[in-house]
């Protein structure tokens, strides 16, 4: 597919008639032929879309139609291939499943630093603890340069793992990170409840990061959910990979090793599958 174009979306807003908003929503995606997923919840909208400009414009309308998402601006970066197999639209109970009560985004955000203000932050040495919310497994193949994590292998960890932080991050700035920010609407404000006192979100995420400013302080590239897997600061995918069985991210450099083998095994899952 020619002028393929990636589409990610979130918005935190009070939205009802789920269920007739799945129908329109689904059927206006299958008419005009795209592909990816839409997340429906009370609370908002979670999306990855792919197609054609001509594709996409009339479903954006549509989403701009709801309450509370006419301003939405999508994230925007280039495709070689449409990444997604087929195009589902879901209600969920959140779109981005965390399980903590009381934190409301929409509500009571957290305060956001651009990507402009965070560059200028690194730049000028400016003390922070830099708090990557993203899993491990997403962490491994990339992050800004001395950030801290919690080591978790899913999101819904995150509240349970903010004693391993480091304790300076109770008195210094603090800005949560994640790929695309929706994951820090809910990490930030979560950090401000538990007792952290100058919390701050990247607004947009390293995407927007990498759009805005480009890859300074970031070492490596960023995992994305789709099948680019990863896209590096020019937002261009990089040749990493899934592996089959376990579903590690894999570098070039790593589906060079002998222990790659498509399909059957790769150096995280290798042992494992020669004892089983």
């Amino acid at each position: 597919m020619a002028g393929v174009i990636n589409l990610s979306c979130y918005r935190f807003a009070p939205l009802e008639d789920l269920a007739a908003w799945r129908e329109r929503l689904l059927g206006a995606c299958v008419e005009h032929g795209l592909k990816g997923t839409i997340l429906l919840a009370s609370e908002g909208i979670n999306f990855f879309l792919a197609g054609t400009r001509e594709q996409l414009e009339p479903v954006l309308e549509l989403i701009r139609s709801m309450p509370g998402l006419a301003e939405i601006q999508p994230k925007e970066s280039p495709g070689r291939r449409q990444p997604f197999n087929r195009m589902l639209v879901k209600v969920k109970r959140e779109i981005i499943a965390f399980g903590v009560e009381g934190v409301d985004p929409a509500r009571q955000p957290a305060r956001r630093l651009t990507a402009a203000q965070l560059r200028q932050w690194l730049d000028e040495g400016r003390e922070c603890v830099l708090v990557d919310t993203r899993n491990d497994y997403e962490i491994r193949m990339g992050t800004f340069r001395g950030a801290v994590h919690a080591d978790i292998r899913t999101f819904r960890d995150f509240p349970a793992a903010l004693d391993r932080l480091p304790s300076e991050a109770r008195t210094l700035p603090v800005v949560t990170f994640c790929t695309g920010g929706i994951r820090c609407e809910k990490a930030a404000p979560l950090l401000s409840q538990r007792g952290f006192t100058d919390v701050y979100q990247l607004d947009g995420g390293i995407l927007k990061y990498f759009e805005e400013v480009g890859g300074a302080h970031y070492e490596g590239e960023c995992f994305v959910f789709d099948a680019r897997v990863g896209v590096d600061a020019r937002l261009q995918e990089t040749g990493s990979a899934l592996c089959f069985c376990c579903q590690m991210p894999l570098s070039p450099k790593e589906q060079a090793d002998a222990r790659y083998v498509y399909e059957k095994s790769c150096p995280y899952c290798f042992d494992s599958r020669q004892l089983g």
